[in-house]
């Protein structure tokens, strides 16, 4: 989309969009930092959340000199929900940025290197400028899709109609396809108060409205609420555009040519550079550095190469906050003989404070898994529900929470705009757990002798 990418509109109807974690706001920690036992979109994981709370508040204050987290529990416990947590009460604009372990050995560039712009891309720098924007609370948003042309079963946003609203005036706004991709992305609803730029079409999410209906208010936390914003709802304000220090060194091989889809390897002399330009902005007020959150998860994939040099960067000038997790108890460290706790080297375990995570309650199965219907707009049925929890207990809450979409769809096709228990009982009858497949398994393969060998 080119020249203006909002336009003032006639008012449509409604739509909302999905976001993958976007209904975690934050660690929902009170004043002291206690767990509420839900909040911010997290239930229970009382103890995690609050080491995770304390681990923030100590980059808050400058006082995390070279040490990390290390998340240890269970699949499916929440690890990953919480390291998102800990981007949030950083920051709305904080960088999150997520990897897996063995993502290092299926990359043609060395893993030093790899994991460089993943911690390059976990830290932001914060721009302040002087903006036009449209800000207010959201009304009404329609939103239109059509197939993606590289994928007839996907969708794509060609744009959007919402109407913002502010204490004094009501405006409704016509959007491209890029501002209507944000819009779904951050999953923004009626009752969300929102910011976008007049000129680029950046949207941010700022909170939910103070004055906004919602169905969990007086039951817990339902995230940051805001004001409703005051004024016309388009004004110049001071705000703030957060670019990643990776992004910053893209920008800078990037000028004077294209790379057409080209990964390079970026060179100490341009990181240098960009540093010394970093320091100056801060300097002089224009900036501010924003330690954001690397994760990596199954962390025990790591080798010894990869955990020599996330030792040595935890005490650079530049470094975000790195949160490891795993489900391994005492492993082999990967390019050695050695076993060490959670395959992770002891020096590098000295640097990490950790923290565990629990497999849920019943009441914290239900719970998670209404919040997580709610967030994908799926209407349960209360005996669906708990059917749905007693899987969740019997099996896994991964297991639970995955057959939500099926039962939607099967629902759908049976002309019922509510999930049920036959639909549940219809998509349990084709999906199965893990659990269930190993065994299945074991049972045929010990029929034939020749498979039997496989069980050996």
């Amino acid at each position: 989309m080119s020249g203006i990418v909002v336009k003032e509109v006639e008012r449509r109807p409604v739509e909302r969009g999905l976001g993958l974690h976007s209904h975690i706001t934050g660690l929902g920690l009170d004043e002291k930092l206690k767990a509420i036992h839900i909040a911010d979109g997290l239930v229970g994981q009382e103890e995690a959340r609050e080491a995770a709370g304390i681990m923030v508040e100590l980059v808050k204050k400058g006082r995390r000199p070279g040490h990390g987290l290390l998340l240890v529990g269970p699949p499916g416990t929440g690890k990953t929900a919480i390291a998102i947590g800990m981007a949030r009460e950083l920051g709305r604009d904080v960088p999150f940025v997520a990897m897996s372990g063995s993502e290092i050995y299926g990359t043609t560039m060395k893993k030093t290197e790899f994991l460089t712009q993943a911690m390059r891309r976990a830290i932001g720098l914060r721009l302040f400028e002087q903006r036009e924007v449209y800000e207010g609370e959201v009304a009404s948003i329609e939103i239109e899709k059509s197939p993606h042309p590289f994928n007839p079963y996907a969708q794509v946003a060609l744009g959007a109609l919402l109407t913002l609203k502010t204490s004094k005036e009501e405006k409704t706004i016509e959007v491209g396809d890029r501002v209507a991709s944000q819009l779904l992305r951050l999953n923004v609803r009626t009752g969300d108060v929102i910011e976008i730029d007049a000129e680029t079409g950046r949207v941010v999410k700022l909170g939910r409205s103070k004055l906004a209906e919602s169905k969990w208010k007086g039951e817990y936390r339902v995230g940051r609420l805001v004001d409703r914003p005051d004024g016309p709802v388009r004004k110049t304000k001071k705000t703030t555009h957060t670019l990643s220090l990776h992004d910053i060194d893209m920008a800078n091989i990037r000028a004077g040519r294209a790379l057409l889809f080209r990964e390079e390897e970026i060179t100490d002399e341009i990181r240098s550079k960009v540093d010394e330009e970093v320091e100056r902005l801060i300097k002089d007020k224009q900036a501010q550095l924003v330690p954001g959150i690397l994760f990596i998860d199954e962390a025990h994939m790591l080798d010894i190469e990869a955990f020599s040099f996330l030792n040595r960067s935890l005490e650079q000038e530049f470094a975000p906050l790195v949160v490891l997790a795993t489900n391994r108890a005492v492993t082999k460290i990967r390019g050695t003989d050695l076993f060490s706790p959670h395959g992770i080297p002891i020096d590098m375990l000295d640097r990490l404070l950790i923290a565990k995570t629990k497999l849920p309650s019943r009441d914290d199965i239900k719970k998670i898994l209404e919040i997580k219907a709610a967030a994908d707009g799926i209407d349960l049925d209360p005996q669906a529900l708990e059917l749905l929890t007693d899987l969740g207990e019997k099996h896994t809450l991964r297991y639970a929470a995955q057959l939500l979409q099926p039962a939607k769809v099967i629902a759908e096709y049976m002309g019922s705009s509510v999930v049920k228990v036959e639909h549940v009982e219809r998509v349990k009858g084709v999906y199965i757990d893990v659990r269930d497949s190993i065994r299945y398994l074991e049972d045929e393969l010990k029929k034939d002798p020749v498979f039997s060998q496989f069980l050996k």
